[in-house]
Parts: C-alpha cells; structure tokens; sequence
C-alpha cells in the first residue's frame, strides 16, 4: 500500500475519533452545567479537549466562554469538534479509491451537516454534539459491514485506538489532577461522585462500569477499569491489545518479522497493561502514571510514521 494511503486511513480513523470524543464530553459537560453553568465537574471535564487548531494543541490560554441555550461554552470548544470533522473528511477525499462508497457518503453526510450547521448550532449545542456522536457510530458500523479487513482497515484500526487510547489517558489525568491533587494517592483524598459520574458518562462508560462494580464510584476503581480492564472497548489496555494486534497483522501483510520499532513499542505498552495492577499504580502516581502511558502512544505514532509514512527512498528500495 503507498504511504499516503495508509496515512489517509490512519489519520481519517484519529480524527473522527477525536471528533466522536470531544463530542462527548461537550455534551456530558452541558449536560452537568444546564442547572449551574459554575459547576466545576463540568468545567473539569471540558479542559480535557482541545480547542480547535491547526495541530490540535490547546492555547496558552483558556478560552472565554460564552452563553448559550444550553450552558456556559466556549465557541472554540464546539468548532473543535468541527474542525476534526472536517479533517477526517479530507483524508478520506484523499483516498477516496480505497474505501467503500457507504463509508463516503456517511462520512460525507457528517461533513456537510457540520458545514450547514454554522453558526445556529450554538443555539442547540448538545443536540449537535449527539448527532456527531451517532453519526460517528453509523460510519464505523457501515466501515466493519463494507471495508475488506486488510491493510487499509489495519491503519484505521491503528489510528481509531492511538487516539482512543490517548483521550482516555488525558481524561483520566485531568480527573486525578483536578480532584485528587497532582501529587496524592489515588482513593486517598476524594469522595466526589459527581465527578466520576462525569468521568464514566464522558468515557462512554458509566452503565460498563455499573455492571462490573455496581454504582459505588471509587477512584482507585475508576483507575483499574479505564486503564486495566480487558474487555471494555475503551480502556487504554484494550486500546493497546488492538494497537499491537494491527502492527503485527501489517507486518506479516509485508512479509516482514513483526519485531520493528512500532512492534516493540506496542508490545511494552501492552505488557505494561496486561501484567499491572492497579495497586502498583496507585502505591506510585497516578497521574505520573497516565502521562507516561500517553508518552509511549506518541511513541508508537512516531515510530509507525517513521516506519510505514515518511520512510527514506533507500529504505524503500531495499524492501
């Protein structure tokens, strides 16, 4: 596969992704600030996304927000998730060959409502949050009915899980920086419901976590099931079983040993997940913790870029 195609799969996948997060999380803080637009769970959960920009970065500043219908917010929090729209829509222009015509004209739909709203989405805000989310569903429900599961869907999956596995690692840290103090033991200081309640709805998380551990809402819990659980589709260890899963189904689609750079940075993530426990965790820092397992994604990008994306010619022509 050329490199610009695997970079417009994986890129097309992290960016709808982002936007499906941001989405969330817009909804989940409006829906905490309708009554009190001072609520600080709410505002907690909003500095865990970034405004809209060029690289995705948040500014020196935090921006003012605005009064809407439904709460307190920021423009710029809501054309983030725009802006990733409308990214994730241009990569799949790019390669618009590779994938299905259901994918496009999901995709296609999403974008072109982003486009029309404008401006009138302020008045309704939460209502656009949602739809972006279900929408985000349908293309990868359409994608899974209608895309072959080679190469491309490989990089997808790449792309779907290094971004979930990031946002899930920044929603916990903010979580434990803002509610248990940047440097104190997990399950040692906070009794704040509301907060974890927050943190589960903005996780997608909260009825998973209910059936696992009933409705008693713990730090120290939420800690082990969004890092350490197995089985729920957005826990950074399933995150990373899919990541080292898909590298190594690209390496044995080139005929090569599944030993490379992104093989072996995926592989330390993932056994760092599958054999911790979260009372080690916790008998560290927790935060600590969360901002290395976001350093090592960043690495396994760098090293999927260098490897597959942006190698040197010579490379290519020893292959």
């Amino acid at each position: 596969m050329l490199s610009r195609v695997a970079d417009g799969f994986y890129w097309m996948s992290r960016y709808l992704e982002r936007a499906e997060h941001s989405a969330r999380v817009v909804d989940v803080y409006l829906s905490l600030t309708l009554d009190d637009p001072t609520d600080k769970v709410g505002l907690d959960l909003l500095k865990s996304i970034a405004p809209a920009g060029s690289d995705g970065s948040k500014p020196a500043e935090e921006p003012e927000v605005t009064e809407t219908r439904a709460g307190r917010i920021a423009p710029e929090y809501l054309t983030a998730v725009s802006h990733s729209v409308v990214r994730a829509r241009e990569n799949a222009r790019q390669i618009r060959e590779q994938i299905s015509s259901a994918m496009w004209e999901q995709l296609n739909s999403l974008y072109l409502t982003v486009g029309t709203a404008g401006i009138s989405h302020m008045h309704d805000p939460g209502a656009f949050m949602r739809s972006t989310v279900d929408r985000s569903h349908l293309f990868h429900g359409v994608t899974e009915a209608t895309l072959s599961h080679g190469e491309g869907w490989q990089y997808m999956e790449l792309g779907r899980y290094i971004e979930r596995a990031m946002t899930t690692a920044s929603m916990l840290q903010q979580y434990f920086v803002e509610h248990d103090g940047p440097y104190k033991q997990a399950g040692s200081s906070t009794n704040d419901y509301g907060a974890g309640v927050g943190l589960l709805r903005a996780c997608a998380a909260l009825e998973a976590y209910c059936r696992h551990y009933t409705a008693d809402i713990r730090p120290e819990r939420l800690a082990e099931f969004l890092l350490l659980n197995p089985e729920f589709p957005r826990s950074t260890r399933f995150a990373a079983d899919r990541i080292e899963d898909s590298l190594r189904a690209i390496a044995r689609g080139l005929g090569r040993q599944a030993n490379g750079r992104p093989e072996r940075f995926a592989g330390r993530l993932r056994a760092a997940l599958n054999y911790g426990t979260v009372d080690e965790i916790l008998e560290d820092n927790v935060v600590r913790y969360v901002e290395h397992l976001r350093k090592q994604c960043g690495q396994i990008h760098s090293a999927i870029n260098q490897t597959y994306i942006t190698y040197p010619i010579e490379t290519a022509i020893a292959r």
